[in-house]
């Protein structure tokens, strides 16, 4: 179960030092093998791979005459990446998938259970924003008895 936000840099060849305390979990989910990915809310998605597959299978099986259907398929699997975690507990982090998630130097790790996203500083920033005037209003329904 990940989860949790970490800030941290991405160096100057694109690589990501995945904290010491998820790269045990990582390894023995998935052999060090992750699937890095672009989400239509201009974040990245980073899954385990064995965690990755059934989601990619269930998005395939949508409609590509669906022009929706097929922009979310384009996004989510046409930007799919393997990447395997180096002796140093880094992945690459492609420059198409910064450019597309404005990533720059600072980023945010953030856990959501089965898998992790990456937002740039900007982004993380922004989406706390929402949250907080969101959590103004009443709740979702699926959250509607939430205890804190």
């Amino acid at each position: 179960m990940f989860e949790g936000a970490a800030a941290l840099s991405l160096d100057a060849k694109g690589r990501l030092a995945i904290p010491a305390r998820h790269r045990e979990s990582l390894l023995a989910l998935a052999e060090g093998s992750l699937v890095l990915t672009a989400h239509p809310h201009r974040c990245l998605l980073l899954y385990p791979a064995p965690a990755w597959q059934p989601i990619r299978d269930q998005v395939l099986k949508a409609s590509s005459l669906d022009p929706r259907a097929a922009s979310i398929k384009r996004v989510l699997v046409g930007n799919a990446r393997t990447e395997v975690l180096d002796s140093a507990g880094r992945i690459l982090v492609a420059t198409e998938l910064r450019e597309y998630a404005n990533l720059d130097k600072t980023v945010y790790l953030v856990g959501m259970g089965t898998h992790f996203e990456i937002w740039s500083e900007a982004g993380w920033k922004q989406q706390n924003d929402m949250a907080a005037e969101a959590l103004a209003g009443e709740l979702p329904s699926a959250l509607g008895n939430l205890v804190l």
